[in-house]
């Protein structure tokens, strides 16, 4: 199973944060609008995954909505979220984490309108969890189409450029109270293993509350704190 996408909660407009990364040297895009959660995003890819800085455009939908990703956003406000893992068949997915244990919610169908009026479509599943200070697992997304047609959309949009392509994972670090305990849930949660074909993930001890706390690239040289998020970053020159 590969990592799909980091979710980043932020007070920032999609513009402001394209144009935060783009002058540190990287290539972030400007995502659309959730009309129906009533949020909007900025994107940044890397070879087969992408960070998204999700914020609320329109205060009266996300209020009332009961998405899990908004109700999540609406209770963090910025800071990484959670994390999204790429799946390639959502009702055979639910039935195996029901097997496992695991209460889920979905899946569903979601969409994203673009800047330039495009549809962007695809389906989601989520864990059955109460949202608190405690590490959410992650949630599941499945894409309408396969992933080489729609790489390929977005480099000819150039949303993906030779940049992004070399932008590699290294691991994502979570800060847990109790790292044994949180990695063997996740590891039951995904079927015996958290090894990921794209990055690593690793359980840290912490306190406070428990969030992703350090995305880390290979290669990093670098530390560029954004909207209360720690990126481990290449340095580019």
């Amino acid at each position: 199973m590969k990592l799909d996408h980091i979710v980043h909660f932020t007070h920032t407009s999609p513009e402001a944060s394209s144009a935060f990364w783009n002058d540190a040297g990287f290539h972030a895009v400007v995502g659309g609008s959730h009309k129906d959660w009533g949020t909007q995003n900025a994107l940044m890819y890397g070879l087969d995954y992408y960070i998204e800085w999700l914020t609320v455009e329109d205060e009266s939908v996300a209020e009332h909505s009961t998405h899990p990703l908004v109700e999540l956003l609406r209770y963090d406000q910025r800071g990484f979220g959670t994390v999204c893992l790429r799946s390639d068949n959502l009702d055979r997915l639910a039935k195996q984490i029901e097997g496992r244990g695991f209460g889920t919610i979905g899946p569903m169908d979601a969409q994203r309108l673009t800047d330039t009026g495009e549809t962007i479509r695809w389906r989601l599943l989520f864990l059955d969890q109460p949202i608190s200070s405690g590490l959410p697992l992650p949630f599941f997304i499945e894409w309408e189409v396969p992933d080489e047609e729609r790489f390929a959309g977005l480099k000819q949009k150039g949303a993906i450029t030779d940049l992004n392509e070399g932008l590699r994972l290294d691991a994502l670090v979570f800060s847990v109270e109790d790292p044994a305990q949180k990695e063997a849930e996740w590891k039951s949660l995904l079927g015996g293993s958290i090894g990921l074909e794209n990055c690593r993930l690793v359980f840290e001890q912490g306190t406070g509350k428990e969030r992703l706390r350090e995305v880390r690239f290979e290669s990093a040289g670098q530390e560029i704190i954004f909207e209360q998020g720690s990126y481990q970053v290449p340095r580019f020159g």
